[in-house]
């Protein structure tokens, strides 16, 4: 038994280690090859903050002296009680009914031979009506107790609309969850890192920014499907540049071909921005689709990829530059952790 399962589990163990082969060849495509590379200076060993979708604003509820609420026209006569009690009462008292009528007509000694208190074989007995009468009293009187309790609350308020309550204290947001926690921070420490950006260039727009990045995207890319980089060195860090340039060199000597078509990039997102040692660093969250395929050199047949199923990828994009209005260049590209 122990054989089999030692059997087992090295056979799991070599799909996986082939599964994850297969992905890693599937992915060797376009820029970077699907894999993490480059420099993101004192943040290049820990991953990029993964994009969170902007939280929507929630309108305030603090108290305002200024403008005191006063309840809804009409509210303070309908409590909202009443239907509910009206409706228990209502299900309680039918209930009890159906089931006497039911008991009388079908059931029992009494519904054929007639009980203590029947007027006849088969109808309902004096002492059924009496205690629905009962029932139906006390569902009244509670139902209109309440009604004079709310009544009297709420009068009591409605009469008060001028009187200035006092203050109430005003207490931040409460994030219960972890995650949302953490997403606060992240876009604290993005504002802060932007604001620290447009110190020292005032003239930094991020529209402009998310362009740059997107044209720089699609330049790069075209570079590297033409197997050579030295068109956008100056969009480059070095590091980076050799990196790519490494890369595409290894499919010329493979004699491969990578094709990019049709690409399309949903989105460019700021994900985190910092300083350091005289540099900017702006990390963005790109959401993009495109055709990804090699091709043999020499035949121009399709060794790798399809030319007719779209891939959708996200990466994470790091640029940097000197502080002030210099040019951005593309230091890091990352997998989402």
């Amino acid at each position: 038994m122990l054989k089999i399962w030692t059997k087992g589990i090295l056979i799991l163990f070599a799909l996986l280690c082939l599964s994850t082969w297969a992905l890693q060849l599937e992915a060797w495509a376009r820029v970077g090859g699907g894999r993490s590379m480059g420099g993101r200076g004192s943040r290049s060993m820990t991953a990029p903050k993964p994009y969170t979708a902007p939280r929507p604003t929630q309108p305030s509820s603090t108290y305002n002296p200024a403008r005191p609420s006063t309840p809804a026209p009409g509210a303070a006569a309908t409590p909202g009680g009443s239907s509910f009690l009206r409706s228990l009462g209502g299900g309680i008292l039918g209930g009890l009914a159906g089931g006497m009528l039911f008991h009388s007509l079908f059931g029992g000694p009494s519904a054929s031979a007639g009980g203590a208190g029947a007027t006849g074989g088969g109808g309902i007995g004096l002492f059924e009506i009496l205690l629905l009468a009962g029932i139906a009293y006390l569902i009244y009187w509670y139902i209109k107790k309440k009604r004079q309790e709310a009544a009297a609350t709420s009068g009591y308020y409605q009469s008060s609309g001028t009187v200035e309550l006092p203050p109430q204290p005003m207490y931040p947001p409460v994030y219960d969850q972890p995650q949302q926690i953490a997403a606060l921070q992240g876009d604290q420490d993005l504002e802060r890192g932007l604001a620290n950006i447009r110190q020292y260039d005032p003239a930094f727009d991020e529209a402009k920014f998310q362009e740059t990045c997107m044209d720089n995207f699609f330049k790069i890319q075209g570079a590297w499907a033409n197997r050579d980089l030295a068109p956008v060195k100056n969009l480059l860090t070095d590091d980076m540049q050799r990196i790519l340039q490494g890369d595409a060199d290894a499919l010329k000597a493979q004699k491969k071909i990578n094709r990019l078509e049709n690409i399309a990039v949903r989105s460019v997102d700021f994900t985190e921005a910092w300083q350091e040692s005289g540099s900017d660093f702006i990390t963005v969250r790109v959401l993009a689709s495109l055709l990804d395929y090699n091709v043999d050199e020499t035949s121009g047949q399709v060794i790798e990829g399809s030319k007719t199923e779209p891939v959708k990828f996200e990466e994470y994009w790091t640029f940097t530059r000197s502080v002030g209005g210099n040019d951005w260049r593309l230091s890091a590209i990352n997998q989402p952790a």
